[in-house]
């Protein structure tokens, strides 16, 4: 039997959704053991007075608990 936890992440980049998600997931893995997947739960662009533009992401992550 396992057991799997869920976590969520607020990640961002400049670049893309795509580049915030995979930061994040790689970010997890430095940190977490057993990381499985990841879920998208919740996408945005943040514009900044200058009209630079940030992508973020907000992911649940789930990986297994050891022991």
């Amino acid at each position: 039997m396992s057991v799997a936890k869920v976590t969520e992440l607020s990640c961002t980049s400049n670049e893309s959704f795509e580049d915030a998600i995979r930061q994040g997931i790689a970010r997890a893995n430095k940190t977490l053991r057993g990381v499985r997947s990841a879920w998208v739960k919740e996408q945005r662009v943040n514009v900044g007075e200058d009209g630079t533009v940030e992508f973020q992401a907000n992911i649940l992550v789930t990986f297994i608990l050891e022991g």
